[in-house]
């Protein structure tokens, strides 16, 4: 198939090689369950699971016995969110998160809420950026769990997450974060966080396999168990591990440790390119804040077209997202946008442009070109019928 350039990397990225030959061996010679602890088969199951999670902790600066892994993050979202929520079951309660966090997140608070819990969903400003002062103000005397992101998945608007930390821990409340998009991308830290979710697929692993790290020797609450039937990975997640997915996760964050940095100096660079040619566009504009971001994304909104075609159109010749939940009816704008003011005809009109380590710069000059000349033929498909109407 001839594929379109590719700059989605915000939704998937393709395996490193150096992962599939790490996972391939676990299909076939070494394919014993790690839960197996009589026979070889389960001991080198066993034995590469502990090495991934290693690899794992690793990336985040945690301890192996810290993480859990899940089949991704929204399962990992699911077991923090809904298993504090059962922990303090028979208490009133309250949990803080923001308007713009993942649907993840957000259909899961919105369960919690039907389950009895309280939940304040703060708002961001123009720039996506949440407002510390709001949040303080926004802690109950029953307020068990901030949940914040560490990164936005669509705007690329990084949180403030030492200073969310410390008015946690001061608060003596349970910080969670979504760090899905910025794992392997940034550096990101344990301290002062209690759950963290993360995923294989965001950082050139496998679909299928995420983790939760969970905070050990802390007085608050572990979340309790969402899944049983064994007692696998401490008693929090039972079921047989995907021991190939897992490999292939630790693989993964092996790799981005070493990466990271100078990878994300590039795709800056290719990213400020990218933006710099979008902008030349007449009434074209950057969503988000400039200042504190993922060196990767770009969220950019093209006045004066049409969304859903904008977007078809662009996906010829270009990989991209809206960042929209669309219908076959009906496109939505993005939650996100909308949260920081974006009307709805910019909001469909906004397109996600998410680089990564196979983007070159023949990439991004040939989307500039596409892009350019898409969005002013539908200017001026749209002129010509605005005439014909006023003229009708």
């Amino acid at each position: 198939m001839n594929y379109p350039i590719y700059l989605d990397y915000n939704a998937t990225t393709p395996c490193a090689p150096e992962v599939v030959e790490a996972m391939l061996p676990y299909f076939q010679d070494h394919f014993g369950n790690a839960a197996s602890k009589s026979h070889p088969y389960g001991w080198i199951a066993e034995n590469a699971v502990e090495e991934a999670r290693e690899k794992v902790a690793n990336l985040i600066g945690a301890r192996a016995k810290e993480i859990i892994f899940t089949s991704g993050a929204t399962e990992a979202i699911n077991l923090g969110i809904k298993g504090v929520f059962e922990a303090y079951l028979g208490e009133k309660q309250h949990f803080i998160t923001a308007q713009t966090e993942h649907k993840a997140v957000l259909d899961t608070f919105a369960e919690v809420e039907k389950r009895g819990g309280e939940v304040t969903y703060i708002s961001v400003d123009s720039l996506g950026n949440i407002d510390l002062e709001e949040l303080e103000k926004s802690i109950l005397p029953h307020t068990k769990m901030i949940c914040l992101m560490w990164a936005n998945n669509e705007t690329g608007v990084i949180h403030p997450m030492d200073k969310i930390a410390h008015l946690a821990a001061s608060k003596g409340i349970i910080l969670m974060s979504d760090a899905v998009q910025a794992a392997g991308k940034i550096p990101v830290f344990t301290k002062g966080i209690h759950l963290m979710a993360i995923s294989a697929h965001k950082l050139y692993g496998p679909k299928g396999v995420g983790a939760l790290y969970v905070r050990h020797n802390h007085e608050l609450p572990k979340p309790l168990a969402q899944i049983h039937g064994g007692g696998h990975e401490k008693g929090l997640r039972s079921g047989t591990l995907n021991v190939p997915g897992i490999v292939g996760f630790g693989k993964a964050a092996e790799l981005r440790m070493k990466e990271n940095e100078s990878d994300g100096n590039r795709l800056k660079a290719l990213r400020d390119q990218l933006e710099k040619g979008l902008l030349e566009i007449a009434d074209t504009f950057l969503n988000g804040s400039q200042d504190s971001r993922l060196p990767h994304v770009s969220n950019i909104a093209f006045g004066g077209v049409e969304g859903e075609e904008l977007l078809k159109r662009s996906n010829q010749k270009v990989a991209v997202s809206s960042g929209s939940a669309c219908t076959s009816i009906s496109p939505k704008p993005s939650h996100v946008l909308a949260a920081m003011g974006l009307d709805s005809d910019l909001g469909r009109a906004s397109i996600r442009f998410s680089l990564g380590k196979n983007t070159t710069e023949t990439d991004i000059k040939s989307t500039v070109d596409w892009v350019k000349k898409v969005v002013l033929e539908l200017r001026k498909v749209s002129k010509i019928n605005l005439i014909k109407n006023l003229n009708d």
